[in-house]
């Protein structure tokens, strides 16, 4: 991902997400984030292309 250029907070997310870590505070959450969460959490990585 890293080396496609994609988003660092949907990077950080998606990681956080796959881990099963709890989510940013609200004020700090992103859209790209709160995708990266969710793709991490269903250990899917078909959508991070759309944040290059």
């Amino acid at each position: 991902m890293e080396e496609m250029g994609v988003n660092d907070n949907y990077i950080q997310g998606w990681v956080a997400g796959f881990l099963h870590n709890p989510e940013l505070e609200e004020q700090r959450i992103t859209d790209e984030y709160e995708s990266g969460y969710e793709d991490g959490k269903e250990q899917t990585d078909a959508n991070f292309a759309n944040f290059c």
